[in-house]
């Protein structure tokens, strides 16, 4: 009886994870610096994680170094885990087009290279769906004239940075505070969108 009981509990256990799991979604950008990526994010309502890592590129687990280098083809990168009852992935898109200035090819702000392109990973049909749309919507009604180079693209695996990278924004306020406004930022992204960015 005593095992039956335990066999019940531990698939309610199990189903209640699952259900919870289900209850999310997962969003992958790249716009830049992920510090500064994760910040803005993370004032998201909805917005329940978020995740410095690297993706897009051709080399397994690579590191800060390898990828800063230019040698690993990846992109600095956000994942975001969201809760689609109070934040859809078409609204975290239409947030992430404002936080970024989408007009640079491999390059955001003051950082250089292809490590700091912007990009859309997406993740199955309907996120595709839903950025392209949003793409083709930001090309009629954009307030800017230089042409929107940010790419979608198919999400692959997504490797986590190193652990003091994380939450960077928090655990290095100054630091974090100080490198933001001397790359420009948020000056620019008020150039390029008119309005005072999402931080």
């Amino acid at each position: 009886m005593k095992t039956a009981v335990l066999r019940f509990v531990f698939a309610i256990l199990v189903f209640s994870a699952a259900g919870a799991r289900a209850a999310t979604g997962t969003a992958v950008f790249a716009g830049g610096c992920f510090w500064c990526v994760e910040s803005d994010f993370d004032t998201l309502p909805g917005v329940i994680s978020t995740t410095s890592g690297y993706t897009g590129g051709h080399v397994a687990n690579p590191s800060y170094e390898q990828v800063s280098a230019k040698h690993t083809g990846h992109a600095e990168a956000v994942e975001v885990v969201f809760d689609p009852q109070k934040v859809s992935y078409a609204q975290l898109v239409e947030f992430f087009w404002r936080s970024i200035d989408p007009t640079t090819k491999d390059r955001q702000f003051c950082d250089a290279g292809s490590p700091y392109r912007s990009a859309i990973f997406v993740r199955g049909p309907e996120q595709r769906a839903v950025a392209e749309a949003s793409l083709a919507a930001l090309a009629k009604s954009k307030p800017f004239k230089e042409p929107i180079v940010t790419e979608i693209v198919d999400a692959s695996a997504f490797y986590p940075a190193e652990d003091y990278h994380q939450d960077y924004y928090k655990h290095n306020a100054v630091r974090y505070k100080f490198y933001r406004h001397h790359c420009g930022r948020d000056k620019r992204l008020e150039a390029v969108w008119g309005a005072s960015p999402p931080h």
